[in-house]
Order: structure tokens, then C-alpha cells, then sequence
């Protein structure tokens, strides 16, 4: 009996997800060295960087309507809603127009496009980049409303999926008791989303190989020396932003240091860098910012939320972008005409955060619905559009995590003890299931508190 008494308890399995993030950095370098050697082999390998990020995609509605959904769910009052959805809102909008400012400025600074000229295959690219007509307000409004309450989830519509969890939300919260059993069951859904999506995180390797080889393989480095001015500039301009914009009003309202919340997100940033896409990295920021402190509720609405209107990254690439064409066409935007075609299509580029080549699809569109003359300009930055995607991003997702921290401070959801202890490794993420050590639906950090205890690794 004594011995049966003090027999320790199983070994928890081992976590070996560090190995998973060590293959991705050994297949992103793997990658490069093919798309040098063997090009035209490389550019064939495209589909496997494809194929990746299209499996994370097809995660992103069903995690999003989940979040939200439990996040108003669990929450008693309506009213505590409207409050962290109005608070993350507005800050959304400063800091939108911050970004546009910082990228205004150092592009009217460098003016990246000076001296550079046109060529015919670069005009058609342009081209094909702006096909299709800029959608108006009315039809971007009307398209949030999906054709049935299902279609958003099946479709990933980003912004329809946004609609219909919060309709499901506020639909449960009113239900009171009779509601629960639900609430309940689409907490065992979201855990086997995840659960799902960590089984497919580990063919992230094979995704990041095919992505960069084929990257590397078509565009090589020749093409891109003559661009690196506005590529320097843009990946500048955006450390500034994150580094002190970003790292001062993180410090100022929670006292976290920049620096160590990045290092904790260190695993998505080489995530979403291999795959240029920050929605690979969305269902991992929701785990990891409840795990760092920040309450269910205000995750479940900032974090979804702010990936479509909280693009950062975006604002500053669209400004200098801009610029950068016009420059280089020798037809330079008057600071009126900056403000209002900038203003323009950051409304525009609403919904489509995360996605591959949405920014460079964005530009076009504005400057066809603006100056139609300088469509032609946005084939001179295709070549060098990925590298680009890659710091807009980094740049968006390290806006939402930050946002999150901020709403999470206001709304008074956020536990700064617990995120000091996380922050120093006592209280490691479980890479294993990320949703074992979260937090009960009950609200608050209180909550998370109880429930809270280290994870051995």
C-alpha cells in the first residue's frame, strides 16, 4: 500500500514541438538554396506552399466562430460586450491612421521610386494586378451579409464569419441557463479544432520549403536589387513603428516590454515568415494571449476582430507603395491626394487581412477608383511583393497582440501578475494541445487564476 501510495504519477509526454519549429527554419534555408540552384525545379514546387496555407485557411472560420462566440457567450451582461468591442475599435482606428502617418512621412522622405522606369512586362503586370473593378461602399457593406447562416463558415468569409458569431453570441447570451448546453458544446468544437489544426502544423515545414524555394526560384535576387530602396525603407519604417510606437504605449498602459512579448510570440513570427501569411498564426495568438492573462472574453473579440481592422502592417505598405509608384511613373501624389486615396483603401482592404497577396490587390484597386494612370506603377513592386507581405505580416500580427494586451488592460481583463509569470518561463505555453491550461468560460483573471498551473514540459 505504501508503495502504491508513493508511486509518482506518469511522466506527461514529452513536448517535442520545438523540433517542428527547428525543421521549419531548416526547410525555409533549404528552400532559398534550391531556389538558387535549380530554379526552374523550384518554381514547380509552388503547390506545396500552397497546399499549406490554403489547410490553414480552411481552420480559420470554424476557430473564429468559436472565439467569439464563447467569448459573448460567457459573458453576463451585454453591455461589457459593447465595451470591449467599442474600446478595440477605436484604438483600431488611431493607430490605423499612426500607421498611415509614420508611412506618409518616411516616404515623402526617401521617395522610393525616384529614377526608377517602366517596362512593358512590368505595365502588364500591373495590369493583370489591378483586373476587376473596385468594389463601392454599398457592395462592401452588403457583401458582409452572407447568403445563409452557414455559407460564412463554408466559404471563409472573414467579416460573414464576424456577423454571424456575434449574432450567435448575443442569440446565447439572451437564452440565459437553456443556452449553456450549447455554449458548452461549442467549447468541445473549438477544442477539436485545435486539436486539428496542431495535427496540421506539422507538414509546416514542408509548406515553408515549397513557398520559399518557388520564391526564390522565380524572382532570384538580380531582380531585386533595384528595389531594395522601398524594401529597406518599408521594413524600417514598419520596425518603427513596432519597436516604439508600439513599445512605448504597451509599456506606458500595461508596463510588458515589447521586446518579451515578441519573444514569446517568437514561434508564430517564424510561422507566419515562412508563410507570408499572418492568418497561419490567428488561432495560436487566441491561445497564446489567454494564456498570457488576458481574460476570454476580451481575446474572443479584439483578436478576430482586429484581423480585419487592425492593419497596421497594411496602412504603412499601401502608403508607401503609393508613393512609391507615383514617383516612379514621375506623376507624384499631392498630400491631398495621398490623405483621401489612402483613407480609401485602408476602408478597403477591410476583411483582408492574413491572405497572401491582398495588399498587393488593394493597391491596385485603389489607385484604378483614384488615378487610373498609375495602375500600370503597381507591376514595378509585383516581383518583390512577397518579401513585402512578409514585414506587413509580422507588422499586423505584433499590432494584434499588442491590442489585445491594451483592450485587455482598459476593460480591466488582464492579469499583469500572470503575464510577468508567463513572460519568465514559469508557466510555459502547451504546445502540445493550446487549450489544456486556458482558462474556464468564466470571465475575468480571476477566473483564469484558479484554473491556471504550470504545465511540465
Amino acid at each position: 500500500m505504501s508503495q502504491t501510495a508513493a508511486e509518482p504519477a506518469p511522466p506527461a509526454r514529452r513536448d517535442r514541438s520545438h523540433l517542428l519549429y527547428l525543421a521549419v527554419i531548416v526547410a525555409v534555408v533549404a528552400g532559398v538554396a534550391v531556389g538558387l540552384l535549380f530554379p526552374k525545379f523550384a518554381v514547380e514546387l509552388k503547390p506545396l506552399g500552397d497546399g499549406f496555407v490554403k489547410l490553414i485557411k480552411m481552420m480559420i472560420s470554424p476557430i473564429i466562430f468559436c472565439t467569439i462566440v464563447l467569448g459573448i457567450g460567457s459573458v453576463r451582461k451585454a453591455a461589457k460586450v459593447g465595451k470591449v468591442g467599442g474600446l478595440a475599435l477605436v484604438y483600431f482606428l488611431v493607430m490605423s491612421t499612426v500607421a498611415l502617418a509614420i508611412g506618409l512621412v518616411v516616404g515623402n522622405i526617401i521617395r522610393p521610386g525616384t529614377g526608377l522606369h517602366l517596362t512593358n512586362a512590368a505595365k502588364a503586370a500591373g495590369a493583370k494586378a489591378a483586373g476587376g473593378e473596385s468594389a463601392g461602399t454599398v457592395d462592401f457593406l452588403l457583401k458582409i451579409i452572407p447568403d445563409t447562416l452557414f455559407s460564412a463558415l463554408t466559404q471563409s468569409q472573414v467579416l460573414q464569419t464576424l456577423l454571424i458569431a456575434l449574432l450567435v453570441g448575443f442569440a446565447l447570451q439572451t437564452m440565459g441557463r437553456s443556452g449553456e448546453p450549447i455554449l458548452r458544446g461549442i467549447g468541445h468544437l473549438q477544442r477539436l479544432v485545435f486539436r486539428i489544426l496542431a495535427m496540421i502544423m506539422w507538414v509546416a515545414p514542408i509548406g515553408a520549403f515549397g513557398a520559399m524555394a518557388a520564391l526564390v526560384g522565380a524572382t532570384g535576387w538580380k531582380a531585386l536589387i533595384g528595389l531594395l530602396q522601398i524594401m529597406v525603407g518599408f521594413y524600417v519604417t514598419c520596425a518603427i513603428f513596432v519597436f516604439v510606437v508600439l513599445g512605448a504605449l504597451l509599456w506606458l498602459v500595461a508596463r510588458v516590454n515589447i521586446f518579451s512579448l515578441l519573444r514569446y510570440l517568437a514561434r508564430e513570427f517564424l510561422l507566419i515568415l515562412s508563410t507570408s501569411s499572418s492568418e497561419s498564426a490567428l488561432p495560436r495568438l487566441i491561445a497564446k494571449m489567454e494564456h498570457f492573462g488576458v481574460s476570454r472574453s476580451v481575446v474572443g473579440i479584439t483578436v478576430p476582430t482586429g484581423y480585419s481592422f487592425n492593419l497596421d502592417g497594411t496602412a504603412i505598405y499601401l502608403t508607401m507603395a503609393s508613393l512609391f509608384v507615383a514617383d516612379a511613373l514621375g506623376k507624384p501624389l499631392s498630400i491631398g491626394e495621398q490623405v483621401s486615396l489612402l483613407v480609401f483603401m485602408i476602408i478597403a482592404s477591410k476583411g483582408a487581412a492574413g491572405i497572401t497577396g491582398a495588399g498587393l490587390a488593394t493597391l491596385a484597386g485603389g489607385l484604378q477608383s483614384h488615378r487610373p494612370e498609375l495602375v500600370e506603377g503597381v507591376g514595378l513592386i509585383v516581383g518583390i511583393d512577397r518579401f513585402m507581405s512578409e514585414a506587413r505580416a509580422l507588422t499586423n500580427f505584433a499590432g494584434n497582440a499588442v491590442a489585445t494586451v491594451l483592450v485587455g488592460r482598459w476593460s480591466g481583463e488582464f492579469d499583469p501578475d500572470r503575464a510577468r509569470t508567463v513572460l519568465r518561463g514559469e508557466d510555459p505555453f502547451d504546445e502540445r494541445t493550446m487549450l489544456d491550461d486556458h482558462a474556464a468560460p468564466e470571465d475575468g483573471p480571476e477566473a483564469r487564476t484558479e484554473v491556471a498551473t504550470p504545465t511540465p514540459v
